[in-house]
């Protein structure tokens, strides 16, 4: 972070690295985005773009300048046509389906093709990277259909989105109201520009869309494997279960690190429980016993994704690159996504194992056969009441439902590679349909998390009622999270519609506010 403004850290393009995390925090405006006035970071712009002018001036030839693109690079651009080809392109890719992009992954799309244009290899000029700047900073977010990219040549058909808007003319939110760009620039006392040669491929031909994308759901994914930590010591106080599954020496025998980390937090946990209780089972069930070994492998493989996603926002990918101290044109193929896509398909395979973990903890939890003595369905009702309500009954089937749809999308994208555009772009990475499908899972498995932080907290209160737990057995930082878990769902005692607390809490999961600290 380079300065404070006001309660926000500012970024500064240009200057600083971006990461996931402040990524992440860019998106939802936690850290406020400012554009560098380095001398030196603004004179890298500045000769990026001349060397796309000298280039055309001296050899009259560039691809994607006065060339088609693709396939359709053996035909020339007559030199009068050359200045329209830009705005061409962003308004033939303007085909788009599915869903927009949420203001959160359209600020981290801005965000990370903003850091590759300021590398100064892209050829954009001043006016464009400064208008971006503001896009940014203004919350002028182009609306971004979600569908429509194979991820290489990058995110061409979204990112047009982005190129036809710095040009004024696609829809875009602003002040909570649709319009049309040019009418939000003059708002805020802006101009759309005019695409020079080369600009729209600059801002189109990149892994912009794969990355945000992927960059959320990884920090996304972080928070999934705190709660389904946090849950597994909820779990086994539930069901008064073994404390020793979680020993130290235990996992010293077996020192995958991370792993080691899940035990870890585990223990800490459930030490007051262990100081107080003898477990009766032996060996509880794998879901519990096993929890440090599932939660283990995504904690383990984050590092590696983690610096993977940190290296290609900070790259530049599209094609063809200039070097900034030569200008010597480089052709190649930087937009392909392919490591996007093995951190969005690892992330999507690890977090589904989440949710089947939490799902099989939770049908524990409602089940008289495993729960060691709960009520069934963790119904809160007693005496003549009981036989009228079911609790957690109708929840736990859902869960089982997001589970299945969970684990049904973790078929990796990369493997439908499908030969597009005239067979130039005859292998592409898919990496945008894997980081949706990250997304997607990552919803679902927070819609698990959330049921299941109900279930445990109700189960651990109904111990607590019986005085089979106390609050020193329960100890401080579980206590900590039930209470708030408190704040947004009430104890059920009576049968009610959970949706809209399972809403919120499956929202404050996925954002963090409903945070595990350890």
């Amino acid at each position: 972070m380079a300065a404070d403004t006001g309660d926000f850290p500012t970024f500064v393009f240009g200057e600083d690295e971006l990461d996931t995390v402040t990524l992440d925090r860019l998106a939802t405006q936690r850290v406020m985005p400012q554009m560098s006035v380095n001398s030196d970071v603004l004179e890298v712009i500045n000769n990026s773009a001349k060397h796309v002018t000298n280039l055309l001036e001296n050899e009259g030839k560039i691809y994607g300048v006065t060339t088609g693109y693709g396939d359709s690079v053996v035909r020339a651009v007559p030199p009068e046509l050359v200045a329209e080809l830009p705005l061409h392109l962003s308004r033939f890719h303007g085909c788009g389906m599915g869903r927009f992009l949420t203001p959160e992954e359209t600020r981290a799309t801005l965000a990370v093709r903003l850091v590759t244009l300021v590398r100064g290899w892209s050829g954009v000029s001043m006016d464009l990277v400064q208008l971006l700047a503001s896009m940014l900073k203004l919350d002028i977010l182009p609306l971004i259909p979600s569908e429509g990219s194979v991820g290489a040549s990058g995110d061409l058909t979204p990112l047009s989105y982005i190129a036809g808007s710095l040009a004024g003319e696609r829809d875009v939110l602003h002040n909570g109201q649709v319009k049309l760009a040019r009418e939000a620039f003059a708002e805020e006392g802006l101009t759309e520009i005019t695409l020079r040669p080369k600009e729209a491929l600059a801002i189109m031909n990149g892994t912009s869309v794969m990355t945000a994308l992927a960059g959320i759901a990884l920090e996304q994914s972080k928070r999934l494997a705190a709660a389904a930590t946090r849950l597994t010591s909820m779990c086994s106080l539930a069901i008064l279960g073994n404390t020793r599954h979680f020993d130290e020496r235990l996992f010293n025998a077996k020192p995958h690190q991370g792993q080691m980390l899940i035990a870890r937090h585990i223990r800490e946990d459930l030490a007051p429980m262990q100081a107080n209780h003898e477990a009766v089972r032996m060996q509880d069930r794998y879901s519990t016993r096993c929890a440090p070994h599932v939660i283990g492998v995504l904690q383990d493989a984050m590092p590696m994704l983690e610096t993977t996603l940190n290296t290609e926002i900070n790259s530049s990918n599209d094609n063809p690159l200039f070097d900034p101290e030569t200008g010597d044109v480089l052709h190649g193929g930087h937009f392909y996504g392919g490591h996007v896509c093995m951190v969005a398909d690892t992330l999507k395979t690890q977090v589904a194992n989440l949710a089947d973990l939490m799902d099989r903890q939770l049908a524990t939890l409602v089940d008289t056969r495993y729960s060691n003595g709960l009520p069934s369905n963790l119904t809160g009702a007693i005496g003549e009441r009981a036989p009228i309500n079911h609790g957690f009954k109708a929840v736990q089937i859902g869960v089982s439902a997001w589970t299945a749809e969970a684990c049904k999308l973790t078929m990796p994208a990369s493997v439908f590679s499908r030969s597009t555009e005239c067979h130039n772009q005859d292998k592409v990475s898919m990496g945008t349909i894997g980081a949706r499908d990250a997304l997607r899972v990552n919803e679902l498995t927070a819609q698990v998390t959330a049921a299941h932080m109900m279930a445990a907290t109700q189960a651990i209160e109904l111990r607590m009622k019986s005085g089979e737990l106390t609050e020193a057995m329960v100890g401080l930082r579980v206590l900590g999270q039930i209470a708030k878990v408190r704040a947004v769902v009430p104890f059920i005692s009576e049968d009610q519609p959970m949706d809209k607390m399972l809403a919120e809490m499956t929202q404050q999961i996925l954002s963090g506010e409903m945070s595990v600290s350890f």
